[in-house]
């Protein structure tokens, strides 16, 4: 089993890589494996590399259900 998440791209660097926001921490991400990434744009990232682009509102359906799972395991 594998565990991928979506991160908004903030910002394009150099070499194939864009800076991204998964859960609110900032992480260089490789942007090699997908095309027509824009700033704006949610991804889903495995190990470091986006693995393909995803929907707005399915993007943040799974960061609800992510931070609703977090906040259970805290309690």
């Amino acid at each position: 089993m594998c565990l991928a998440i979506p991160a908004l791209i903030e910002n394009h660097l150099d070499n194939q890589c864009a800076l991204a926001n998964i859960g609110g921490i900032k992480k260089t991400i490789s942007l090699a494996l997908v095309d027509n990434i824009n700033i704006g744009d949610y991804v889903i990232v495995h190990t470091g590399f986006a693995i393909s682009k995803l929907d707005p509102s399915e993007a943040e359906k799974t960061l609800k259900l992510i931070a609703e799972m977090t906040s259970s395991a805290d309690a």
